[in-house]
């Protein structure tokens, strides 16, 4: 008999960047299909707002991915408060636009901003996972033995990088090269590992840019052209949950764009 799909209704999920973009549009349909959120975001971002706004099975905590105390405490909220941690959802990113090298100005990329952005994107996902993957083996296997689920953001720059790119590029490149072998790790504790690659997302990012500038990037997309909504995003963290047999791999979402030199 074939394993039946999971559902999410009464999953407890942490969920970094959770207060806008992506991150939120995750929690706002998690929390409507019946499972429990807590956002991890900066403390100066909206996550205590939209926590109040999602209700009774949502929570915030402030937090800095980048820092293993304010992780631990994250997932410690959601153990006192719901219980246990069965899924993490990274989505906490920056991204800079700089040049290796800029010969008008005679400037190099400056080391400070690519280490930042590799700070936040690679080693604050994987600061995120090495911790909620020990909290996830506490729990009880289900039927299929599984104990919990981790879904990861990498962006088609890891394949595709822009002129200005590098940092965010190698820094998404890595989540995408780590998918595998954590999943390996992870598979004897009945631990999936994914990784979502979004293509160009009406998210805040990209919403303060002009509007021609959106139209612009929105008929690069070959179908549907335009911008990929977040809910659209929330609807495969959604499917990847509920699917058991689905671990190891990064998923394009991107309406079938490959970014042009």
């Amino acid at each position: 008999m074939a394993a039946a799909c999971k559902s999410v209704k009464g999953l407890v999920a942490i969920i970094t960047g959770g207060a806008s973009g992506l991150g939120l549009a995750t929690a706002e349909r998690l929390v409507g299909q019946g499972a429990t959120a807590v956002l991890l975001d900066l403390p100066n971002s909206d996550g205590e707002a939209q926590a109040k706004k999602l209700g009774k099975n949502c929570a915030f905590a402030p937090t800095d991915v980048t820092s293993e105390k304010e992780v631990q405490a994250a997932l410690n909220l959601a153990k006192t408060k719901f219980g246990r941690v069965d899924v993490a959802i990274n989505c906490a990113g920056i991204a800079v636009a700089i040049r290796t090298y800029n010969s008008k100005r005679n400037q190099a990329h400056t080391l400070e901003d690519f280490q930042r952005v590799l700070n936040v994107n690679l080693l604050g996902t994987f600061n995120v996972i090495r911790l909620a993957a020990g909290e996830m083996g506490q729990n009880e296997p289900d039927q299929g033995g599984q104990r919990g689920v981790i879904i990861n953001t990498a962006s088609v720059a890891a394949f595709e990088g822009q002129v200005g790119q590098a940092a965010y590029s190698a820094s998404k490149g890595g989540i995408v090269g780590m998918t595998l072998p954590i999943a390996r790790d992870l598979a004897p504790m009945g631990i999936r590992v994914m990784t979502i690659a979004p293509g160009l997302f009406g998210t805040p990012l990209l919403t303060t840019l002009p509007e021609k500038v959106r139209n612009f990037l929105a008929s690069q997309v070959p179908f549907p052209s335009r911008l990929g909504d977040p809910s659209e995003y929330a609807h495969l963290v959604q499917a990847i949950i509920e699917n058991p047999f689905i671990n190891g791999e990064v998923i394009r979402l991107d309406g079938a764009i490959r970014l042009q030199p």
